[in-house]
């Protein structure tokens, strides 16, 4: 029997949520910037790098630890 941990997988939620309200948050300040393309860039790099840890966070979460 495996116990799943809900806290890493609460955890997982809360930063998937974080990255993209910093995506849609830097949407919005994109255009006054001097290089919005490079910025959106590197900024949607972070969100994926971030909203990935996450499902792998959640999934190890779910699948949990033998008791």
């Amino acid at each position: 029997m495996r116990r799943r941990n809900w806290r890493i997988v609460i955890v997982g939620i809360v930063l998937i949520i974080i990255a993209l309200g910093f995506y849609f948050f830097m949407l919005s300040i994109a255009p006054k910037s001097n290089n919005p393309a490079g910025l959106m860039e590197t900024v949607g790099q972070v969100a994926g790098v971030v909203c990935g840890v996450s499902i792998v966070m959640i999934i190890a979460g779910l699948i949990g630890k033998k008791t």
